[in-house]
């Protein structure tokens, strides 16, 4: 019990998603000269209303904000709006003002350059067009699980989907 105490985290911030790209991911460069990705990926549910018995369907956007520049790359050749995604990162909640000085609240997925990950699912229609065949076998996959240091490994594209 003692080494479980010695070992036990207070807290964990994960979130893992699965859905579709609303549009193309926007790409920016920060003052720093490091690369950011955005976009909006949206989750679906689908049930069968039991007084109806009609099929119901909800949709949730998820921002998500990738600072990883490994996976900004990745996110550049092939994602493109409709492409069908996995990740994983932490969520963040940020404060903000717009331009007419209202303060607003924005909750947004982030994938960091530590413990996030990225697998590309679909086919040739869903991803980008630098696709080739033979990349196709696959899912693309990439993961830094390491602390402070960037992945751009290309052996981690060819890891199996984590679920």
């Amino acid at each position: 019990m003692d080494i479980y105490r010695k070992y036990m985290v207070g807290s964990v911030n994960k979130v893992i998603l699965l859905g579709r790209l609303g549009k193309d991911p926007e790409i920016r460069s920060m003052q720093s000269g490091k690369r950011v990705a955005n976009f909006g990926l949206a989750t679906s549910k689908r049930w069968k209303d039991r007084a109806t018995q009609e099929q119901k369907e909800s949709t949730t956007w998820h921002n998500v904000v990738v600072f990883n520049e490994g996976l900004v790359g990745i996110i550049e050749q092939y994602v493109k709006k409709g492409s069908q995604i996995y990740l994983e990162g932490e969520l963040q909640t940020r404060k903000w003002q717009d331009k007419d000085g209202n303060d607003r609240i924005t909750t947004e997925v982030i994938l960091q350059p530590y413990n996030s990950s990225l697998t590309l699912l679909g086919s040739r229609n869903t991803l980008g067009e630098n696709t080739n065949s033979d990349q196709l076998d696959q899912p693309k996959v990439v993961e830094d699980n390491t602390f402070g240091s960037e992945s751009t490994d290309s052996d981690n594209l060819d890891e199996d989907i984590p679920f």
